[in-house]
């Protein structure tokens, strides 16, 4: 081996190690302030939330059909969809090769407008959501199992709304904590994912939930320290390289999805045209 290539291998394990260190001391800071984030909450601090607390839950528990419509034009082009880990390289010990695509619609507080345009009255229900971070329709492969693991900051809860749940839906379940919750088509729960969770869907279908998080609700303190942590954040890889990679698996998606609809136009145009033909003669 080279000496340049030497310095390269250097270069890489150095980095790995910077971000591993990074990484772990992030993690480390935001444990140590989710007991502020905690006793600053306006509302419990357990693994599942009451729906009660979120009002605005009820338009996606009213649409979900309208919701999963828009998701099965989306998963036409399934092999466009992005894992997990392509999108966050941090997830990649819990998500392998394509078990888990996701297809991301708010990204970081900001809509992403090319994947929202394929899935417009979702998005214009997210819009509804007080301080919306991220959400995304999260597709799991039948037999999956994500292992445990745990959110980074109870400034911010998660919802789940069941959208293509499979059949035999107690076998397909979220633990968050001690508690299981099963989903079922049209049933949105809230959880804090700061507790230890792990996910089985231990059927031979796909399981299709859309995901949003937002802010916790919280005394004004509160909220302004989160809103700190969240700008720092966005000067880490943790928020820079997703941000990248949403945005590149975007225009793919959108290029993809553009593709096939000219195919099958043109598809269309000519079995018009063989019908016509026969008509002639």
């Amino acid at each position: 081996m080279s000496v340049q290539q030497n310095d390269v291998s250097f270069m890489q394990r150095y980095r790995s190690w910077r971000r591993h260190a990074v990484y772990l001391a992030g993690e480390k800071f935001t444990r140590v302030v989710s007991g502020f984030f905690s006793k600053q909450g306006l509302v419990e601090d357990k693994p599942f939330m009451k729906n009660g607390d979120f009002p605005f839950l009820q338009i996606f528990a009213d649409n979900w059909e309208k919701i999963r419509d828009e998701v099965q034009v989306i998963l036409k082009n399934r092999e466009e969809i992005p894992a997990f880990q392509d999108i966050s390289p941090d997830q990649a010990a819990i998500a392998t090769g394509t078990n888990w695509r996701t297809f991301f619609l708010y990204g970081f507080g900001t809509p992403l407008k090319k994947n929202c345009a394929q899935a417009p009255f979702t998005a214009s229900l997210l819009e509804q959501v007080p301080n919306i971070e991220i959400s995304w329709f999260s597709i799991l492969s039948p037999g999956y199992h994500i292992p445990p693991h745990q959110g980074v900051t109870k400034g911010i809860l998660r919802a789940h709304l069941g959208l293509i749940i499979p059949k035999d839906s107690k076998s397909c379940r979220i633990r968050v904590d001690n508690q299981i919750q099963h989903w079922e088509p049209g049933k949105i729960f809230v959880l804090d994912d700061t507790y230890e969770h792990e996910v089985w869907n231990d059927t031979q279908d796909e399981r299709v939930i859309l995901i949003f998080d937002f802010d916790r609700p919280m005394r004004k303190p509160g909220r302004m320290f989160l809103r700190f942590c969240i700008w720092m954040m966005k000067f880490t890889a943790f928020y820079l390289e997703p941000k990248k990679n949403l945005a590149d698996f975007e225009d793919r998606f959108e290029a993809a999805t553009r593709r096939n609809n000219e195919n099958m136009e043109k598809l269309a145009d000519a079995a018009q045209a063989a019908r016509e033909g026969k008509s002639l003669h």
